[in-house]
């Protein structure tokens, strides 16, 4: 579900029309839905407290990485989301868009020293150890502050599970959390620690996940963990389950509802007394968003012997502005925001990227369209903005924010003279 809908034939962001946000801030241009945001968080907060006997008051945590706008946090916030942070950046943005400490995640496998003196500083909820080594290095950094952080040990269940393999997170090969065993060991040595103040569990196994039965089998690890650690007379109170529910990017996937979701984390942890914690990224911010477009030209090879012709849609958005086509063979709807009439006509959509993989699609069958037309990649609100960068020396695409008939430009589009000016020439030079 989103707020992207027709109005007179034209494509809107609630009630704006993209082509009025389109002549204020060009293109190509991220723009986000206040509606679908509130609509999404929402439904998972409505589904989760269905079952507050065997979740308990459980913490829905936004995946920051998914989408770091400011805005977008704060709106999120508003609601009473959480965050779970991946580095100390995510969680200074976090706080400045008005997360308190107590929900804030910090998750991520590679934490620095000086990251996890901020996190313990900052007051976060909880810090979610991946390693041994890490472990040691932040019992050395409490101790030094002369505090004991609440900690969750992540769980690697060799249950890997994810839309594509690059985001496949809980495989025996992946580089996230320690194996059952190992995790019984930290916490025990955690435990042990008067630095430390173990609490729970935590695992991830990946993201766009369309079916249920990996993440319950994960889940029910979990479940036998805090046993035994139970029974070794150890206290458990949270299990964070992460995120990594699949969304319907515009009908090409079927994926479970939420309700049946959380429907089977209760079930899994029935009777367990714990807390439960979620991360949602994709799910709250995937259909909230879109990247708006404009066609450059159409560029028509002629065929030739034993090849077809190939009509190439030459957009102004290239891979450095939405990576995850060329990265993860991800699909993208395309909506042309006025349509044409006639008879559709089949389009690889490539940007202006000096790079063979600035290509978004292939043989994708559209109303016929022309230079100067607007389109807009639907389903870009998570991992689009966070993943751009200036490759070819394109400045960063701007961010805007609809809220009913308001809308904000809630990241700029650099001009080229702020983008030099980060660059100051060596005094030789």
């Amino acid at each position: 579900m989103h707020h992207f809908d027709r109005i007179d034939g034209a494509l809107h962001a609630e009630g704006v029309p993209l082509e009025s946000l389109a002549e204020a801030v060009g293109t190509p241009a991220y723009v986000y839905s206040t509606a679908t945001l509130t609509r999404h968080y929402g439904l998972l907060r409505e589904a989760v407290d269905a079952h507050r006997d065997a979740l308990g008051d459980a913490l829905i945590a936004f995946a920051v990485k998914a989408n770091s706008n400011l805005s977008v946090l704060a709106t999120l916030a508003r609601l009473g989301c959480g965050a779970d942070t991946v580095s100390e950046g995510e969680i200074r943005r976090a706080l400045a868009a008005g997360v308190p400490g107590d929900r804030i995640i910090f998750s991520g496998v590679g934490k620095t020293d000086a990251e996890l003196a901020f996190a313990i500083d900052a007051g976060v909820r909880q810090i979610n150890v991946e390693s041994g080594a890490e472990l040691d290095r932040l019992i050395a950094v409490a101790s030094s502050r002369g505090k004991a952080p609440a900690i969750a040990i992540r769980v690697n269940p060799k249950i890997g599970a994810g839309g594509h393999a690059k985001i496949t997170t809980g495989g025996a090969t992946d580089k996230f959390g320690v194996p059952v065993e190992e995790a019984i060991d930290l916490y025990a040595r955690a435990s042990a620690s008067p630095h430390l103040t173990p609490v729970g569990l935590a695992c991830h196994i990946g993201s766009q996940i369309t079916s249920l039965e990996p993440m319950e089998a994960a889940f029910r690890t979990l479940r036998e963990v805090v046993l035994t650690l139970r029974a070794n007379g150890h206290s458990v109170s949270r299990l964070d389950l992460g995120g990594g529910l699949g969304v319907p990017y515009h009908g090409q996937t079927d994926t479970p509802s939420i309700a049946d979701y959380a429907a089977m984390c209760a079930r899994v942890l029935e009777g367990l007394g714990v807390e439960a914690a979620f991360e949602p990224g994709r799910l709250l911010a995937a259909n909230a968003g879109l990247l708006l477009s404009r066609v450059i030209q159409i560029n028509q090879r002629a065929s030739s012997a034993g090849e077809d012709g190939r009509r190439f849609l030459v957009l102004d958005a290239g891979m450095n502005d939405l990576m995850r086509p060329a990265l993860y063979d991800a699909f993208h709807d395309l909506a042309p925001v006025r349509p044409r009439e006639g008879e559709r006509l089949a389009y690889d959509l490539v940007g202006p990227i000096c790079e063979s993989t600035d290509v978004f699609a292939r043989d994708r069958m559209l109303p016929p369209l022309q230079a100067g037309d607007l389109v807009a990649f639907m389903s870009a609100g998570a991992y689009g903005a966070v993943l751009a960068s200036e490759y070819n020396s394109r400045p960063l695409v701007p961010e805007v924010l609809v809220d009913g008939a308001r809308w904000a430009v809630v990241r700029s589009r650099p001009s080229y003279d702020e983008m030099f000016e980060r660059e100051p020439r060596a005094d030789w030079l």
